[in-house]
Parts: C-alpha cells; structure tokens; sequence
C-alpha cells in the first residue's frame, strides 16, 4: 500500500505505530565493528535507546536499536531503520531532515518517508516529539562521526 492510500487514513497510521511499537524491526544490538552507536535518553519520557549503524562505502548496511522506550520512540526508530537501510549517508540525511521537518510542522515531502508518514500528527503533543526523533536524531550522530576524519 502506497503512502499516498493510507497516508489520511488515521486509524491504519494508528494500526502502523502499534504493529512497529509492538513488533519492533531491528530490535537488537550487534555491539561489535564496524557497527557504531549512539546511547540517546530522554529527560521527558521514559526513552533510552541505543541506536547502531554499519555504514560501508557510504551506504547504510544495517541499523538496530535497544532500550526501554515508549510507543511513539519505538515505532517511530523501527520506521527509521526499514527506511533507511540501504540508502547512501547522503539519502539518509536528507530523509531525517524531511521527517524532522515533518514532526516539527515544517514543510516536507510525504512521499519519501514511506511508514514514517504515520507519525506526521506528533507535532500536535510537543512533548512527543522528542520520543518521534530521538532514534533518528542518534542516527544522525552516527552519520556525523562517519563524516569526521579518522583521528590518527
């Protein structure tokens, strides 16, 4: 299903949040090279995560997640994995910023974010933006230090 079909369907973007909340893709941590993460809590919520990418020759090859966190945190960091693995760093940073543009009522393109989309009311619980961003925001550290030139 298309995000163009469901998009202004409120009860199936409530049906997506809750499978991903529930059923988190990428729950888990490989913890060893070349994985880098990045330890992200909330002061507001109950949200402590880790979040960890390999990146390689520029693409994301795989992100996973771990921690306590809430319904929105959950779904919204599940989303950001199925979306983003498998892009360039390039990609990816563009996409974060188009979903943080989103969650902060900010013009965006809805046609790029795919199951994200379910999350583009956060806006309307300031307090729930944090647990919407905070994985993505710890992807965004990860993508900044593999930008960094190797300290030597």
């Amino acid at each position: 299903m298309g995000n163009l079909e469901y998009r202004d369907q409120p009860e199936v973007l409530r049906e997506l949040i809750l499978d991903h909340y529930q059923y988190p893709h990428h729950h888990k941590l490989i913890k060893k090279a070349p994985y880098q993460s990045v330890h992200k809590a909330s002061d507001s919520c109950i949200d402590d995560i880790t979040v960890e990418a390999k990146v390689e020759a520029g693409i994301i090859q795989d992100i996973n997640f771990e921690g306590v966190a809430c319904a929105i945190s959950t779904a919204s960091t599940s989303m950001m994995a199925d979306l983003l693995i498998g892009k360039t760093k390039e990609e990816a940073k563009v996409l974060i910023e188009n979903f943080l543009h989103m969650v902060h009522e900010e013009a965006y393109d809805p046609d790029s974010l795919e199951e994200a989309i379910a999350l583009k009311n956060v806006y309307r619980q300031a307090n729930r933006i944090k647990c919407a961003t905070i994985g993505w925001s710890a992807l965004q550290e990860i993508l900044e230090k593999e930008d960094e030139p190797d300290e030597k």
